[in-house]
């Protein structure tokens, strides 16, 4: 992968020295552009014996090379750290006057600022807009670590550890695939753009899925109690956005209906649709069962494929006040009343919105007394009539939350056609195999 690392002028630059130790030794190719104040910390020496490329700071350098365009247009993953609160401001004012700056404005990759600055500095509320119109914009800014900081200081604003900083970086290249289509990059070989990896993976996947239309539901609903509070549960959205990253891979045209994501699920899948402007997938978002359930059947009435991967509630209250419910010492809580949520997955599987279409549904299972979880999830395959059900087992640190995931298939009629296992994108992978083979 072509990483461009960008370094700023602040104490923690040193950091910066051991983040690209560390990318280089995962087999990355970096060049790192520092800002002149960056190299009064560390200098150009150090930064050019471990990339093993030179280091420039000035658009005027290699000047027939146009660097100031090429190196933003070239790279895969642009990481700038640390990032200093002066930076950000220019960075977000759009200034163009060093190589570093002028390298962002031409970069169409991902994009990862991390911050490190005094507590005040971070808190001022100038800083703080800065970041949010960051944000806004597709730039992915991890929130800075708690702790020493120059002198006798402590607090939030030090720079995060490089490995956290790497993990999260390199997380956001496999969510670009979101933002861009196979055919996308095809276009750009074509003219003689540099192509990223993650784009030369996608062009070695089979385009089985190419003019097909795909829904994919990710992310646990969420049921209000009154305003400030709800019934949820405990998904993040990978295997969902992960579903959706594939499908886009392979050629689908998608439609991602979000519910509730993990944070950094969310800065994922906005920094892949802020990095281009030919989305391959399109994202709805929502909250509540009743409002995926809208999104999914609109969607779902041009789709060839509907893959139902959202964790939603069985049930919500069957009323909601207007105000907070108050705590009345002495007295116990109220009891909520539940009503049962519509089965969408079901519904799904016995309407059919259109012709052919294929219905996926995910059950996330516990064994108890009754039986096992492959005994649950063959019990909900028969009653709920999709053509796949994959069954995974969660709790104790299995399914939520996590970057792995373990699958089995089973038809409708609960026989086991196929098991998964790996990170989420490989048991996404596993999935569309599986679906590909139900196609008209």
């Amino acid at each position: 992968m072509r990483i461009l690392l960008g370094v700023t002028g602040g104490i923690a630059a040193y950091k910066a020295v051991l983040l690209l130790r560390l990318l280089r030794e995962q087999g990355h190719a970096v060049r790192v552009v520092p800002t002149r104040a960056a190299l009064e910390f560390v200098g150009a020496p150090t930064f050019e014996a471990l990339s093993g490329e030179p280091v420039s700071t000035e658009v005027f350098d290699d000047v027939p090379g146009v660097q100031h365009v090429a190196l933003g247009k070239g790279a895969d993953l642009v990481i700038v750290a640390p990032a200093t609160a002066d930076f950000m401001a220019r960075a977000v004012a759009g200034l163009a006057d060093d190589l570093l700056t002028t390298t962002l404005l031409a970069a169409r990759c991902p994009v990862v600022f991390a911050p490190a600055m005094h507590t005040e500095m971070w808190d001022h509320p100038a800083t703080r807009s800065n970041v949010a119109t960051l944000r806004e914009r597709g730039v992915h800014v991890i929130e800075p670590a708690s702790g020493r900081l120059t002198g006798v200081d402590t607090g939030p604003g030090r720079l995060p550890e490089p490995e956290d900083i790497a993990r999260e970086a390199l997380s956001l290249v496999d969510a670009s695939l979101v933002g861009s289509t196979p055919q996308d990059q095809s276009q750009d070989q074509s003219q003689g753009q540099p192509q990223d990896q993650s784009q030369d993976q996608s062009q070695d996947l089979p385009q089985d899925l190419a003019g097909r239309r795909v829904v994919v539901s990710a992310g646990g609903t969420r049921e209000p109690i009154d305003p400030v509070r709800f019934i949820g549960n405990r998904s993040s959205g990978r295997q969902g956005v992960a579903l959706a990253q594939a499908a886009a891979a392979r050629g689908a045209d998608v439609t991602l209906v979000a519910a509730n994501l993990a944070q950094d699920v969310t800065d994922q899948v906005d920094a892949a649709r802020g990095a281009s402007d030919r989305l391959a997938c399109s994202v709805v978002r929502v909250e509540s069962t009743a409002e995926l359930r809208s999104a999914v059947r609109a969607a779902g009435v041009e789709a060839d494929v509907v893959v139902m991967a959202a964790a939603v509630a069985d049930f919500r209250p069957a009323a909601t006040p207007d105000a907070k419910i108050k705590k009345v010492p002495g007295q116990g809580p109220a009891p909520i009343e539940l009503v049962e949520n519509p089965d969408i997955l079901a519904e799904l599987a016995h309407e059919r919105l259109r012709p052919d279409q294929v219905v996926v549904g995910f059950a996330a299972e516990t064994g108890d007394a009754s039986g096992s979880v492959l005994d649950h999830g063959r019990t909900k395959a028969r009653r709920k009539g999709a053509d796949l059900i994959a069954v995974n087992a969660v709790g104790s640190g299995r399914g939520f939350g996590t970057d792995s995931n373990e699958v089995t298939l089973l038809d409708g009629a609960g026989d086991v056609v196929g098991q998964a296992s790996g990170t989420k994108r490989e048991v996404a992978d596993a999935v569309w195999d599986a679906v590909v083979k139900l196609l008209p």
